[in-house]
């Protein structure tokens, strides 16, 4: 057997901006590879990542910076906003720029978020804030905080269901008026010691996901709005906007609006320096097949 792993296991982000990627996956034969797949919330997914228990996957960016000497990223996927990303806000009781010495709560899904928030806040508009990380319940963290983080689908159904006088900002937005670069929230990510044993499984997911995404991209999201809205609701041109605002690249633009995020972090001491970021390339996949 020579060290073959029985199970390969995938981590796939359980938020509908992470579907397109997972959507059209052929996921009987890539059982029968042995593939599972473990959908969880990001910091799950970052957490199982870093513990061995996940071994591929969606993954929050930050977490890929903090583990970039054990992990390599899966080229040409990713979650990212050119500008606004309809699901990652800022909800606040008062305007952004009157919230120096204020109480921010966030929530305890996200990493890449968190951290995104606090360079815009620390580093955009020179705010100190005191922060505390909750569970994303909208109520609760404005209980006793000014403003809260909410991202993925709690974002959307709080904004959807915002009765009180809030102001709300949305994260991919303000990255791209201080930075005009597109901003990258998950990565798809593998463990350099899977990556060794397993290219020729990687490889099968890998292009997996990107025929999911191709997919969704060609008939507009449509049969993946159906579904979406069967289990949620919204209406169908509330997603196709919303999934028209997101993008699944990972481009030239994408990897250096990486590094300066990961260089803006690291001038908050919220990571090392991230020297280089490493892409898995499929031409490294000829010698298992």
């Amino acid at each position: 057997m020579g060290g073959f792993k029985m199970s390969l296991v995938v981590g796939e982000i359980s938020y509908t901006n992470m579907l397109p990627l997972y959507y059209y996956l052929d996921r009987d034969h890539l059982n029968k590879l042995g593939c599972m797949f473990i959908p969880q919330v990001p910091s799950q997914l970052n957490a199982g990542m870093s513990k061995g228990i996940i071994d591929v996957g969606g993954i929050s960016s930050f977490s890929y910076g903090e583990h970039v000497d054990k992990y390599t990223i899966l080229p040409d996927l990713s979650v990212s906003s050119p500008q606004s990303v309809g699901s990652i806000f800022l909800f606040s009781k008062v305007p952004l720029t009157q919230l120096d010495g204020k109480k921010v709560a966030l929530t305890s899904s996200s990493a890449t978020s968190v951290n995104l928030l606090k360079i815009i806040l620390q580093t955009f508009y020179g705010l100190n804030v005191e922060y505390e990380v909750m569970k994303p319940d909208f109520d609760e963290m404005l209980k006793d905080h000014d403003a809260c983080l909410l991202i993925g689908d709690d974002a959307i159904l709080t904004f959807w269901n915002l009765k009180e006088k809030i102001h709300r900002y949305d994260l991919g937005q303000m990255w791209y008026e201080h930075t005009k670069l597109p901003m990258t929230f998950a990565v798809l990510a593998v463990r350099n010691d899977i990556l060794e044993k397993e290219n020729h499984r990687i490889a099968t997911l890998f292009d997996n996901f990107i025929t999911s995404k191709k997919k969704c991209i060609e008939n507009n999201y449509s049969e993946m709005i159906s579904s979406i809205r069967q289990d949620f609701g919204g209406s169908k041109s509330f997603w196709e906007n919303y999934f028209h605002g997101l993008n699944y690249d990972l481009s030239e633009r994408h990897i250096e609006g990486l590094y300066h995020y990961y260089d803006l972090a690291t001038d908050l001491s919220l990571l090392k320096k991230v020297n280089t970021i490493s892409l898995w390339s499929a031409l490294d996949r000829c010698h298992s097949i």
